[in-house]
């Protein structure tokens, strides 16, 4: 089963100003979950939606999995000593896409 890559608006912005090197890896990461989107290395993020983290050094990709409907949705992206921190004011808007993708 292939699973859809979606991004937030919000993911594609933040993507978008990391380091070129750093892009290109994370996309290499994210084009992979397509096929497992719970890879070796992969964590659940206690205490977020069902969130889950890979890394790449100390940078971090944070999504959701929607398996009813093989969606991947990207929503964080950046330095570990940010995403974390802007996870957790995503929260509210991250349940409402989940909710979404549910109907």
């Amino acid at each position: 089963m292939t699973y859809r890559l979606e991004f937030t608006a919000r993911s594609k912005a933040q993507l978008g100003k990391l380091p070129k090197n750093a892009q290109v890896r994370l996309a290499e990461r994210i084009a992979a979950l397509a096929d497992d989107p719970r890879p070796p290395g992969s964590r659940k993020i206690k205490g977020h939606s069902d969130c889950y983290r890979i890394r790449w050094g100390d940078y971090r990709i944070v999504y959701t999995i929607v398996d009813k409907d093989l969606v991947v949705l990207v929503v964080c992206a950046g330095h570990r000593r940010e995403v974390y921190e802007r996870l957790a004011s995503m929260e509210p808007t991250i349940r409402q896409l989940r909710r979404e993708e549910l109907d």
